[in-house]
């Protein structure tokens, strides 16, 4: 499945590290793809995303207004054309074959590739593939997942699953059935496009939900195992749901979190009663592994 735009652009501002995270909910609000890298120049980061010209422009401008009042930087937006044919041939060239931890391979369905030489192989379709494992976030959620595999978790819930990544990740490790949520429709589609991809529609279930607000996510509880890949602050926001339908012992992978967020977040945690199993870093971002 691709996501065919008549025309394209990419929009782009150039922030210091401590305003990534609001510009990059700001941009992923609006556009099919948001990536960010630091420019060792000068210092700052530029967070960079791509869009279908002229959609959802008033969303967009308030998104960036918001970004701008949460973060107190001001950024200028640069725009610039780019063909649908040449943004998926660059995406594709930058979406290359991934080893992740000990267990893990991810790989574009434009690659041709054999086995995976003993690994799990996830296939992601490059012109849709956000959260495709490059981010430093999913990655350390794919280490987590590694490290508590032995506890054998039977209930899991994947909250903001984006391309469903994390979820068909273990589905295909545990053999468990995983429920994917997310409350963007285009998210909740690559996610079932994904899953069918990789042979596990059975146990990945893809839903329109907004967080802990839906009936049927809370009737679904407690859980043995909870990712929520997000941002810090509704990972705080959160805190006092994710304890209440946590299953006793179960665990709680939480990323979407820069490395000066990570003590805010686990201190919301702790609040209500949980307790931290081990952190992990990948670049300048934090993985957090609660136990309940």
């Amino acid at each position: 499945m691709r996501h065919h735009a008549p025309a394209l652009e990419t929009v782009s501002v150039d922030v210091p590290k401590a305003a990534v995270e609001a510009y990059e909910a700001a941009l992923e609000s609006v556009c099919a793809t948001v990536g960010f890298f630091a420019d060792e120049t000068t210092g700052l980061w530029r967070v960079e995303g791509v869009r279908e010209i002229g959609r959802d422009e008033a969303e967009m401008v308030a998104a960036l207004a918001l970004a701008e009042a949460e973060s107190g930087c001001e950024a200028r937006l640069d725009r610039a054309p780019v063909a649908a044919e040449g943004w998926l041939a660059r995406t594709q060239a930058a979406f290359t074959e991934q080893a992740i931890g000990r267990r893990f391979l991810v790989r574009g369905t434009h690659l041709k590739g054999g086995g995976g030489n003993g690994r799990i192989v996830l296939m992601l379709d490059a012109g849709v593939a956000f959260g495709s494992g490059e981010h430093g976030s999913t990655r350390g959620c794919l280490r987590a997942l590694e490290r508590i595999a032995k506890r054998r978790p039977r209930r899991i819930l994947d909250l903001g699953t984006g391309s469903g990544i994390l979820a068909m990740a273990a589905a295909r490790l545990l053999r468990r059935r995983v429920l994917a949520t997310d409350l963007d429709p285009w998210s909740v589609r690559v996610t079932r496009e994904n899953a069918r991809l990789n042979s596990l529609a059975p146990l990945v279930r893809a839903r329109l939900a907004d967080g802990w607000r839906d009936g049927e996510i809370r009737r679904a509880g407690p859980y043995d195992l909870v990712f929520a890949n997000i941002l810090a602050r509704p990972l705080c926001l959160m805190a006092r749901d994710l304890a209440a339908r946590l299953a006793p012992g179960g665990t709680a992978i939480l990323a979407g979190l820069l490395d000066s967020q990570a003590h805010m977040v686990l201190a919301a945690h702790r609040r209500r009663g949980m307790r931290l199993d081990f952190m992990m870093k990948e670049g300048h971002w934090s993985t957090i592994v609660l136990r309940k």
